[in-house]
């Protein structure tokens, strides 16, 4: 048997399902790949059997050749100690970022020219245009499912390497196709959240490997409120989980994080959803990733994503000369939040973007000035 030109990454889920069918519809020649990337910690909230079996039904249903790779090391490694290093420094990191760029598009890349293949495929919502030799990544159709945020770290050498099948399509479209098809994924409910945490709890699995420090919870002028089990539980505009019953002098409305002091093990919150303590108007990161391999100037105006799912905002973009950046915001921007990312972006495409480092947030120059 011949060699598969294309190796569909194969997840037990229904994008990933289409893309491979798209491709067979398309007459390739493919193969799909399960990769897991979380070994089982004995709980039994880890899925990854589950999912192998669908990925398994999927493949036969059509009649291309399975293959499975454990990455789980790697993605230890890659990953998730990255993970627990930036909730412990009580940042909040995103895993899917890393996990696109160490993993899906690296060692699975890799595991796909070693079986001969010319290409790779996934289930991802987003697009890939070629211009003049360069590979542009593009923004979704589906711009409720695009998840070129999650894809800003890649590069020329993946992108060129790279099919997103599923990128062009509706997701209630694709549903419809998985159905007509008899793909057995077709029903199946989409994965949230982060991938190795699963159904289960946020605090206790997390809890497993950063120990609880209670500490205080103060408001922004420093009087107590309540007790907290351990700052790096908690995200800036948190509002779940604080426990804060009815306070002396305050009103009874809902409490909000804003703000860590990770030295001291005290987390701040307010009561107003529109606190300026979540505020800011500028942020600077860590070195930013290009996915045409360098910044379009050393100063520009573009839109940025803070988070997954935020509506585009306009901004100007200073490259620093390591490399970092300095984004400035039009108007204020709320809880955007060191550990995550910030991604720019031209109409559609994605241009690159970079892990937040801080911001002008009130309270967070206050305690960079306190620890300075």
């Amino acid at each position: 048997m011949s060699a598969p030109r294309v190796i569909v990454g194969v997840s037990g889920g229904v994008d990933s399902s289409v893309a491979a069918l798209r491709l067979v519809q398309e007459r390739e020649a493919v193969a799909g790949l399960f990769m897991q990337n979380w070994a089982d910690d004995g709980s039994g909230d880890c899925r990854a059997e589950d999912d192998r079996r669908d990925a398994v039904a999927v493949c036969g249903k059509l009649g291309i050749p399975f293959h499975f790779r454990d990455f789980s090391a790697e993605y230890w490694e890659g990953v998730f100690a990255h993970f627990l290093a930036e909730y412990a420094a009580g940042r909040t990191p995103n895993p899917d970022v890393l996990c696109n760029r160490e993993v899906k598009f690296k060692h699975f890349l890799d595991a796909a020219r070693d079986l001969g293949a010319e290409k790779i495929a996934t289930g991802h919502y987003a697009r890939i245009a070629h211009d003049r030799g360069a590979a542009k990544l593009l923004r979704a159709v589906d711009r409720n499912k695009d998840q070129s945020y999650f894809l800003h770290q890649l590069g020329q050498e993946q992108l060129s390497a790279t099919l997103f099948p599923v990128g062009e399509l509706q997701k209630s479209d694709l549903r419809t196709i998985a159905r007509e098809a008899g793909l057995p994924t077709h029903a199946k409910k989409d994965s949230t959240g982060i991938c190795f945490i699963g159904e289960r709890d946020f605090r206790e699995f997390l809890g497993r490997y950063l120990p609880a420090k209670t500490g205080e919870m103060r408001d922004p002028a420093g009087h107590k409120i309540g007790e907290h089990p351990g700052v790096f539980y908690f995200t800036l505009g948190q509002r779940e989980g604080l426990q804060i019953g009815g306070v002396r002098g305050r009103a009874a409305a809902p409490w909000y994080v804003v703000g860590k002091d990770v030295a001291n093990n005290v987390l701040y919150v307010d009561q107003d959803t529109a606190s300026p303590y979540l505020h800011s108007t500028t942020l600077w990161s860590e070195r930013a990733h290009w996915v045409q391999g360098g910044p379009p100037a050393g100063h520009f105006e573009c839109t940025a994503q803070t988070r997954y799912r935020q509506a585009d905002v306009p901004c100007s973009v200073d490259v620093v000369d390591d490399g970092s950046l300095k984004v400035h915001f039009q108007d204020p921007e709320r809880a955007v939040t060191p550990g995550q990312s910030v991604v720019l972006y031209r109409g559609d495409e994605c241009l690159g973007g970079a892990v937040i480092a801080r911001t002008d947030a009130p309270l967070e120059q206050q305690l960079a000035e306190q620890a300075a």
